[in-house]
């Protein structure tokens, strides 16, 4: 990959997780995860967090024979945007 994925840590994604099958399972029942502390809006488990949060690594695994890096951080930033 050439450039890390630009992310804000605005926490945005994190508070949506109801919004996407691949995120659901983290929902704690208000779309929000159930592991994002809405103090600091930060990870509570960030180091051992799940495959489908690493964003990078997530890529490689399920969606690098789909798009191009570049492509698929286009896309997430056009989502980004969007919430």
């Amino acid at each position: 990959m050439h450039k890390t994925f630009p992310c804000t840590a605005c926490g945005k994604c994190c508070q949506r997780v109801n919004n996407s099958e691949q995120t659901a399972f983290l929902d704690r029942g208000d779309g929000v995860c159930k592991h994002f502390d809405m103090e600091t809006k930060l990870c509570s488990i960030y180091e051992t967090r799940p495959l489908v949060c690493r964003v990078e690594d997530y890529y490689k695994a399920h969606l690098a024979h789909l798009y191009s890096w570049d492509d698929f951080v286009e896309m997430n930033i056009q989502i980004c945007n969007r919430l």
